[in-house]
């Protein structure tokens, strides 16, 4: 094996994965390997099952070459992103195609051995009826609504996931599966999702998701920003002026009090209306409440106040507004835009771009196969796996 050096089989197999190269003629040609090492290195990810033969190129002068790839198809990843109220669950492909998907009720405050029960049965019956063998699962990915400390895979101080804390969610499900599992904060899950498909060559996405809580996840130069303990993007709790609202953490005036998808329906159920989840707000805004669009204007307007300092700091090129919420677009991000452009420092919303997620609820299935895709075939993932499997 080569080890994990410039031009080990797991830094060459990203040049197939990139499409720079396609077949080993184009591959020695941008490395500068010897034949006899390059030889060696191909000959690994080919049994490895990481390439395979794909045609041969043109005819020309001396022997065709043989096309080579990076083989998406065969390796599958299992899903769930999990909310607080609810959940979907996918079987993909290593190229995040989704083969199989379902949504699932899964209260999160139910606590994890049953929550995460149930997923890891529904998993098993997706599955089964694509009819993929269970050995080909290269990987797991699971998005929560709390805090997450990624290396370790466990939640940490969760406030709306009652018995979650320090919880081994990684552990668990790679147990289940007998591949590795990755958990992460849902809002960052999204905002790579979002970031991947829809702005791939943008520099920085700011992603927000509002539903029964507020979160945020920023992908600068296509990496997840992570803080130092797990605690980013919790724009949840930061303190609006005046604010008296009790939050679900137990502190007074946090953004979340006022303005989540769950807020949004207290405030709405006190005038009246049947409202309970986030959902139940946006089917009233569609279906005209004067004052279910005013509560959503207004939460819209709080969360700009919050973010005009956010975006003042970070200076992002997109902003994008996902969860539930999202579906009530129209009247939120009117609020949204609404603060910023009164009171984001000029420069940094000059040429910021402010959207509804275009994934929507499929935001965090797309980051979360696109986390375990960069884990599992990341380089050193990769020679890692043919120093076991090639001895």
């Amino acid at each position: 094996m080569a080890g994990h050096s410039a031009n080990s089989a797991g830094r060459l197999l990203q040049l197939f994965r990139s499409g720079d190269v396609r077949t080993r003629r184009e591959l020695q040609l941008v490395t500068g390997l010897s034949r006899s090492t390059l030889t060696s290195r191909v000959d690994d990810l080919l049994a490895g099952g990481y390439l395979v033969e794909d045609g041969q190129a043109g005819w020309g002068p001396g022997r065709p070459s043989t096309y080579l790839r990076f083989d998406d198809r065969t390796p599958t990843i299992l899903t769930a992103d999990l909310g607080a109220t609810h959940g979907r669950l996918a079987v993909c492909d290593a190229a995040g195609n989704v083969l199989a998907e379902q949504r699932i009720e899964s209260l999160i405050a139910h606590g994890p051995s049953k929550v995460l029960g149930r997923v890891r049965r529904q998993l098993a019956r997706l599955l089964k009826a694509t009819g993929r063998d269970p050995a080909s699962v290269c990987g797991v990915g699971v998005g929560v609504p709390g805090p997450v400390a990624f290396d370790a895979g466990r939640v940490l101080r969760p406030p709306i996931m009652p018995g979650w804390e320090n919880f081994p969610v990684a552990d668990h499900l790679a147990d289940g599966f007998g591949a590795p599992a990755f958990v992460e904060n849902d809002a960052n899950l999204m905002g790579l999702g979002e970031q991947r498909a829809i702005y791939p060559d943008v520099h920085s996405v700011l992603f927000v998701k509002v539903g029964t809580g507020i979160g945020a996840g920023f992908v600068l130069d296509g990496e997840v920003v992570r803080g130092a303990d797990g605690a980013e993007g919790d724009i949840g709790h930061a303190k609006v002026p005046g604010s008296k609202d009790i939050c679900a953490c137990g502190a007074v005036g946090c953004l979340a009090a006022g303005s989540s998808g769950q807020a949004m329906a207290r405030d709405l159920r006190a005038r009246g209306r049947d409202a309970t989840t986030c959902r139940d707000v946006v089917s009233l805004v569609q279906q005209g409440d004067s004052f279910a669009v005013q509560v959503v204007l207004e939460a819209g307007r709080s969360l700009g106040g919050v973010l005009a300092t956010v975006v003042s700091m970070l200076n992002p090129a997109v902003l994008v507004i996902g969860g539930d919420i999202a579906h009530a677009h129209e009247h939120f991000l009117a609020g949204v835009r609404e603060t910023l452009a009164r009171e984001t420092q000029p420069l940094a919303s000059a040429h910021l771009v402010v959207a509804a997620s275009a994934l929507g609820d499929w935001a965090g299935t797309a980051g979360a196969a696109a986390m375990v895709r960069e884990r599992i075939f990341s380089p050193d993932s990769v020679d890692e796996a043919l120093e076991r499997v090639l001895v």
